[in-house]
């Protein structure tokens, strides 16, 4: 048995068979359409989400999980594991960390560590994923949970959305709130800043040079150095396949993932949002 157990939220979007190779556990957060409370990642796809979206007269509204379900997943965890480290999506857009804090202050059975990432979907999955090979490596909990704030520390991640709407009928619009009231052509490039808040780097006028200039900010960050890279988009499949293909031409990657943004984000970003997460190794 695995000594350490890694528990992320739902926001990650690991694919199944990630999930799998690596033991990852997932808690989920909800969507709040109408009356229905959805599972995220669960009770609907992105595929089924974003068919919704593009018909629904109205938006859904998104909750973390409660300290009580934090902590009946460490508990059934720990009958297995020596020790959980829990990775998750930035407190600067989500009440998750606030739940998961006050969930392993409470929890006595095994050794809690909780990370904050200050960010999300492919920021958090490369989160993840650094700290899922530290512990097939043998590290302990603190080695791991060192490593884990480490690649926060040295993550970047930059996305564009289509749409401000989006983030600004969610309330995470940040400092990207400047650029409402722009001219319907203009794509605001966003990035997640040193308190895991969403702000505004700058706007180009088409999506081409949106994607160009991710590209441009993916060099800039990562100069010669072998880099690990996960792209993310949002109902946006060959736009990330076209996007990930110009990353491997320009950069030294070390890994190349990418990634569907979870319904739960989507709800906040909108259709159409490409984006990267990258850190020097």
């Amino acid at each position: 048995m695995s000594r350490i157990a890694i528990l992320t939220d739902s926001s990650a979007y690991l694919p199944p068979d990630l999930l799998e190779r690596h033991d990852i556990h997932v808690i989920p957060l909800k969507l709040h359409w109408g009356e229905e409370t959805l599972v995220d990642g669960v009770d609907i796809t992105p595929v089924e989400f974003y068919a919704r979206l593009a018909t629904s007269s109205t938006l859904p509204s998104t909750s973390q999980p409660s300290m009580h379900d934090f902590l009946q997943v460490f508990d059934r965890l720990s009958a297995r594991y020596e020790g959980i480290l829990v990775p998750l999506i930035s407190s600067g857009i989500s009440g998750t960390v606030a739940s998961a804090l006050a969930a392993s202050a409470e929890f006595t059975k095994v050794p809690v560590e909780v990370v904050d990432t200050h960010s999300t979907s492919a920021g958090l999955a490369l989160v993840v994923l650094a700290a899922a090979r530290a512990v097939e490596q043998g590290r302990s909990l603190p080695e791991v949970t060192q490593i884990a704030r480490e690649v926060v520390r040295k993550l970047h991640v930059f996305f564009a959305v289509d749409t401000l709407k989006y983030l600004h009928k969610g309330g995470r619009i940040g400092g990207a709130s400047r650029y409402l009231g722009s001219a319907l052509n203009i794509k605001p490039v966003l990035f997640f800043d040193g308190e895991g808040k969403i702000d505004a780097l700058e706007r180009v006028r088409t999506s081409r040079k949106a994607l160009a200039r991710l590209v441009e900010l993916s060099e800039e960050k990562a100069g010669s150095n072998s880099v690990h890279v996960g792209v993310m988009h949002a109902n946006a499949p060959e736009e990330a396949a076209e996007f990930q293909s110009r990353l491997a031409e320009r950069l030294k990657c070390d890994q190349l993932y990418t990634f569907e943004l979870s319904p739960v984000i989507g709800t906040h970003v909108g259709p159409g949002t490409i984006g990267l997460a990258l850190y020097v190794e």
